[in-house]
């Protein structure tokens, strides 16, 4: 069935919702539930997770049915196919019941749902929007992290208005209220970083270590994460549109300098045979700066196209709700 925003049942409906986007993570789900059932033991409030099945191709739904089966609390969607983990992550959003607030965090176990009471412990003091942001990036290069680290810095300053927080995922807890705001935006390019800090609201950072990855192979090697860092970058600031207009200026400005140049020397010194290759060099680096213009504008031109398909973001071929109990539910809530 098409899904662009289920309708939320608030009948029994948890104070928390855990949203858990997972692609080919069977290794490691049965570890993170174990792990996130202890860590939210003594939290006081009714939680459910939201394992988003993102179209795997091993038995990644099947461990998610079987966590369900022995755990009322867990709820399965499951995508008709693979959309992203952007798109992952927005569908498991718009099925979390959480009346009171929703965690993102990955199923990976880089980021340690022990963290998660913290998160819990700021967002009641009465912040929105609690993300966690990295000391450490345990298991990665030194290459990974340093490009990472000047991926924010860019984005902090092509963000104009919106600053993204630096060494910050999208492990992060969000009020009920931010996340309607957020699920408000529907765009089929969706950079969630830029999202969460678009919507705005009280914020602010827990400081974690992010551990290395506990089972499996990470889905994002460097051809992804450049084409990554472009779909931020063009979803989420038209500086490079900026950039490529500033650039065709000053490539103006010097031809213009250069024709004044020859003109003036034609006049005094007469006119020398011309140098091929200069002239080829010169015609190569106009030819090449054009395409790459050409290229971003069309970045943005597909974007337009996409968007006005209106398509659905995904389909969900299966939903199944957590069971948590009406009993449960008061109980946690008079303990609380």
């Amino acid at each position: 069935m098409p899904t662009a925003r289920p309708e939320r049942s608030m009948t029994d409906a948890p104070a928390l919702s855990i949203v858990v986007p997972a692609y080919n993570e069977q290794e490691v789900l049965p570890e993170f539930h174990r792990r996130l059932a202890g860590a939210l033991e003594g939290i006081g409030i009714a939680w459910e997770v939201v394992y988003v099945n993102d179209g795997s191709r091993d038995t990644t739904l099947d461990v998610m049915l079987g966590l369900q089966r022995d755990d009322p609390r867990a709820a399965v969607v499951n995508l008709s196919r693979n959309f992203g983990k952007e798109i992952a992550l927005t569908a498991g959003l718009d099925h979390a019941r959480g009346t009171e607030a929703i965690v993102v965090i990955d199923a990976d176990l880089q980021d340690p749902p022990e963290v998660i009471p913290a998160l819990v412990a700021a967002w009641r003091e009465g912040f929105d929007v609690v993300y966690a942001q990295r000391n450490t990036r345990e298991g990665e290069t030194w290459v990974k992290k340093a490009t990472a680290a000047g991926f924010y810095r860019v984005m902090q300053r092509l963000g104009g208005k919106v600053k993204l927080p630096p060494d910050t995922g999208d492990f992060r807890l969000m009020s009920r209220r931010a996340t309607d705001a957020l699920l408000k935006l529907r765009e089929q390019h969706r950079f969630m970083k830029g999202l969460f800090a678009w919507i705005g609201f009280p914020s602010k950072a827990v400081r974690y270590d992010r551990a290395p990855r506990a089972a499996g192979e990470t889905k994002w090697n460097y051809w992804k994460l450049w084409n990554f860092s472009l779909e931020g970058i063009t979803s989420f600031t038209v500086a490079p549109l900026k950039v490529a207009t500033y650039f065709g200026f000053g490539i103006a400005v010097l031809a213009s300098c250069y024709l004044v140049f020859i003109v003036t020397g034609t006049l005094f010194r007469g006119n020398p045979v011309a140098g091929y290759p200069s002239l080829l060099a010169v015609t190569l680096f106009l030819g090449g700066v054009q395409m790459m213009m050409l290229g971003i504008i069309g970045e943005y031109l597909g974007r337009i196209f996409n968007e006005t398909k209106q398509r659905p973001l995904y389909f969900t071929e299966r939903y199944s709700p957590s069971r948590i109990s009406a009993g449960a539910v008061e109980t946690l809530r008079r303990s609380a």
